[in-house]
């Protein structure tokens, strides 16, 4: 449960839009690695901290049950990458029946990987407000709905759900904890001139990078350009007095406010700041 930091720097690394800007990428460790391909694609240098640790449940049976009445549910909501990775039952067991969906592409594409295909995505906002506005989830009365999501999430969609006619049941399947090592290596690389944004997906991310950096490395980062994935996030961001810049959202999102961001300033610039 670290938060070392690392990253994908190459020797060899072709030049792109984003060409040897450092950019901090705190998405749990096994998310992190596409964010930060991404973004070396572009020329850019990620590094890594995993703001976020992702454990199974400390108690299995809630998960248990759900995958053993699978066949009693009308419709599955899986609400992130983690919640397939430690939610979805062995390949082969999920019942072609049960409409699946996801807040976002990424959480889809996971689905796809787990053997569960043809998740429905919100086409306004890749959140749990978005899902409510799709039309298959206008009248659920009368049916039975499992979200599969992590310890203490929220209650907004379940309960709007249920205010709709749903029987809903929340299954946790991973908990989230914070990293147990400082960021000192995040400190050093913003001293030595290495960093020159950070993006963040999580609101409990953004806590736990701020109490790990302290009081010194708060004051190092609130020079960066902050980009967020979500309205909440930006919001926690700014509460912390981060330069936060909000996106449409996911590593798309993210992707596109650092090419909106960087492409206006030229590279000396940028490297000055």
């Amino acid at each position: 449960m670290t938060g070392e930091v690392y990253s994908l720097s190459s020797p060899h690394r072709e030049a792109g839009p984003l060409d040897g800007l450092g950019v901090i990428v705190t998405r749990p460790q096994r998310q992190a690695a596409a964010l930060a391909m991404k973004i070396a694609s572009l020329g850019g240098v990620p590094i890594i901290w995993p703001a976020i640790v992702i454990l199974p449940p400390l108690d299995k049976t809630p998960l248990e049950r759900a995958h053993a009445e699978l066949d009693d549910y009308d419709i599955a909501i899986f609400v992130s990458p983690n919640a397939v990775e430690y939610g979805a039952p062995p390949a082969g067991r999920w019942p072609a029946r049960i409409e699946t969906y996801a807040p976002g592409p990424g959480t889809a594409d996971a689905l796809a990987g787990a053997g569960i295909p043809n998740a429905r995505v919100p086409v306004t906002s890749l959140d749990s407000e978005g899902l409510l506005e799709l039309p298959a989830l206008a009248d659920v009365s009368g049916r039975r709905i499992v979200i599969f999501r992590g310890e203490g999430g929220r209650e907004f969609l379940g309960n709007a759900l249920r205010s709709r006619g749903a029987s809903v049941d929340h299954v946790p399947c991973y908990r989230r904890v914070a990293p147990q090592s400082g960021a000192d290596g995040l400190v050093e690389a913003m001293r030595g001139g290495r960093v020159h944004a950070l993006t963040l997906t999580s609101s409990e991310g953004v806590d736990n990078l701020v109490a790990a950096l302290g009081p010194a490395g708060c004051e190092l980062v609130s020079a960066l350009p902050v980009f967020a994935a979500h309205p909440r996030i930006a919001e926690r961001a700014r509460e912390h007095k981060l330069r936060a810049v909000e996106t449409a959202g996911g590593d798309a999102g993210l992707l596109a406010g650092l090419l909106d961001w960087f492409g206006a300033r030229p590279p000396a610039a940028i490297r000055s700041e």
